[in-house]
């Protein structure tokens, strides 16, 4: 900045007085300063500027007004436009129905704003806990071979001097090879970038969704593209009901003493709930209701005192099916190669605005050990 400097100088014959030079300085130097000011003053109107300044620092003084509030406020110009909207109409004032969202409907508009609910309304996904009582491993290969033993020696009573006869057990293998499901979803980028919680939403619908196609796979899967399901295998043998359509309780007896002891005292029932229902009806000679509710918390309740599992994916009581199954599921081996695998594609469809969700799982299932099943068939033989 600079400085303008005067000097003042006595000229001769004036009064050399040293109060009178001082006060002619400082008259000077005042009028200095309002030039100086004007000089400012004609380059930039400052008023607005203040009066700007004073509001934000009001604003900045009151009870939570460091915060943002554009949000709030927009709320708050929704609630009152909808307010004058519903006193006045159409009449409004223009600037109070600005705030609202108005349709493109031809015939009439919804003037209502719109809120997005952070809750999602979700189905139940029913499916089969054959997880939870079969035999799992994990393999790096895509086949598990398991080495079985089809038969035992075959040795003889003998007398004395007679001579042995020599006997070889029978060998073989069984093989559970791992099946693969996959699928994609395509969802818009918008959408992922408004926030989390789609995508989150499409990884718990696939998860769902996958758990629900391999319990059905190990209930009754072809062995073919799907894991080998216990129902359908041919090896398992069957009790017959007696009758093709009402289920009896001496059936029940019957399939399940069918059953070597050691694999009968390891056992479970397996039926749907439909079944069950029938079943819970259903009393021996003395009248006595042949299920047991569970008196200890924590232990399941049983038929014929062993418990049972309900499987959704298992058939209804009708001619020739087969509606329940009793066995040790030890015998029934899953084998899991790949948990499941999503991978996020957000190149293959960016010029459309989308993101492909890849997801993968692969899975085997089978049955080892076919003597410890056995199913009910309702017909007469």
């Amino acid at each position: 900045m600079r400085h303008d400097h005067r000097h003042f100088e006595v000229k001769e014959g004036e009064d050399a007085d040293p109060v009178a030079l001082v006060s002619k300085s400082l008259e000077t130097l005042q009028q200095t300063v309002d030039e100086r000011l004007k000089a400012v003053e004609a380059k930039a109107d400052t008023t607005k500027l203040v009066e700007r300044l004073d509001k934000l620092e009001a604003k900045a003084n009151r009870p939570g007004g460091g915060k943002d509030t554009s949000a709030d406020e927009q709320k708050e110009l929704e609630r009152k436009g909808f307010g004058a909207y519903l006193r006045s109409g159409a009449g409004a004032p223009a600037e109070e129905l600005k705030a609202l969202t108005v349709s493109s409907d031809p015939q009439g508009g919804y003037f209502a704003p719109a809120e997005m609910s952070s809750e999602f309304i979700r189905d139940l996904v029913e499916l089969s806990p054959v997880r939870s009582v079969a035999s799992v491993r994990s393999t790096g290969a895509p086949s598990v071979i398991y080495p079985r033993r089809t038969g035992i020696t075959n040795a003889r009573w003998k007398g004395e001097n007679q001579a042995q006869e020599g006997s070889e057990p029978g060998f073989g293998q069984a093989e559970i090879a791992v099946k693969e499901v996959n699928t994609f979803v395509d969802i818009s980028n918008q959408l992922l970038a408004d926030g989390p919680q789609a995508e989150t939403e499409v990884r718990l619908a696939l998860a769902e969704d996958f758990a629900q196609k391999e319990a059905l796979a190990f209930v009754s899967g072809d062995g073919v593209l799907e894991p080998e399901g216990f129902m359908t295998n041919g090896a398992i043998a069957y009790t017959a009901n007696g009758h093709a359509t009402n289920l009896g309780a001496d059936a029940l007896i019957t399939l399940l003493y069918a059953q070597p002891a050691m694999y009968r005292n390891a056992g479970a029932w397996a039926m749907n709930g439909t079944t069950l229902a029938t079943i819970r009806k259903l009393k021996d000679g003395q009248g006595n209701y042949l299920w047991q509710p569970s008196y200890q918390a924590g232990q399941p309740e049983t038929i014929l005192g062993r418990p049972v599992v309900e499987m959704v994916d298992m058939p209804d009581v009708e001619a020739d099916a087969f509606p329940i199954l009793y066995g040790d599921f030890s015998g029934y081996r899953i084998v899991d190669r790949v948990g499941l695998s999503i991978l996020v594609n957000p190149y293959i469809l960016a010029t459309q605005g989308l993101t492909r969700i890849h997801a993968t799982r692969r899975v085997g299932g089978g049955v080892l050990q076919a003597a410890k099943f056995r199913k009910l068939r309702m017909s007469v033989s």
